[in-house]
């Protein structure tokens, strides 16, 4: 791969939030053939802190980072709950969701996804679309009961028309949450992705009728450029 590395945190043009810890600064020096976007896709990843760390820390993804600041600031996880990982590929969040409830003692933890991933101890991993049937009747038979915290950070592939790709992601945050309402046990808490800047005042209407208090959060691990953020919804109400 032809690219230079220096120390640093690099120029004002490629500043970013407070990251895990001080990196190494890659420069691109040929491209390759590779397009326009395929170059900043990549020159990104190599200057990405997130990255960095989470292979130092063995996740399989940058977006573990986000579900820890999630579960740091509403303390969503805990000890012997069952969580259902909604999109889990490839593995960031349901690492995470495995060490913070302690599922290699008690708890469960299923995740469900169309795309294949490598095996996560303590956690069953489904490969199948949540978004059919199918996916959906597999992932109720796997689970023991009701479960504490639906996560979802399913998202649609983007064609990059704002208001298209905002009604997709929204149809899928519904799908979650009809899913949600449907298994979580009584104060329980259901995560999801969305995209700032739409109309989604629906969906707001139908968390709030069945959550206590619902709340939107952009994790800094959350690319700066990016307009997604997370509604984290607590305190089910199961019997109304």
């Amino acid at each position: 791969m032809n690219f230079q590395r220096i120390v640093g945190q690099g120029s004002s043009s490629c500043q970013r939030r407070k990251s895990p810890s001080r990196h190494l600064k890659y420069v691109l020096r040929h491209a390759n053939g590779r397009s326009a976007s395929s170059q900043r896709w990549l020159y990104r990843q190599l200057n990405d802190p997130y990255v960095a760390d989470a292979k130092r820390l063995g996740y399989r993804s940058r977006a573990a980072f986000k579900l820890m600041e999630i579960d740091d600031k509403f303390k969503l996880l805990s000890n012997g709950q069952g969580v259902v990982d909604l999109g889990c590929a490839p593995g960031g969040w349901t690492q995470i969701v495995v060490q913070r409830i302690g599922a290699s003692h008690n708890g469960q933890v299923v995740g469900i996804d169309i795309l294949p991933l490598e095996p996560i101890p303590f956690a069953e991993l489904l490969l199948a679309d949540f978004s059919q049937l199918s996916g959906m009747d597999l992932l109720r038979s796997k689970l023991s009961g009701p479960v504490n915290v639906v996560l979802s950070d399913l998202a649609p592939s983007f064609t990059g028309h704002k208001k298209t790709d905002h009604i997709r992601i929204v149809l899928l945050a519904e799908l979650a949450l009809a899913f949600a309402i449907e298994v979580l046990s009584n104060d329980g808490a259901f995560v999801t992705k969305i995209l700032l800047g739409g109309s989604d005042q629906h969906f707001l209407t139908l968390l709030r009728q069945k959550f206590r208090r619902v709340r939107y959060f952009k994790p800094q691990a959350s690319r700066t450029h990016s307009s997604e953020t997370y509604l984290v919804a607590t305190g089910y109400r199961r019997f109304i």
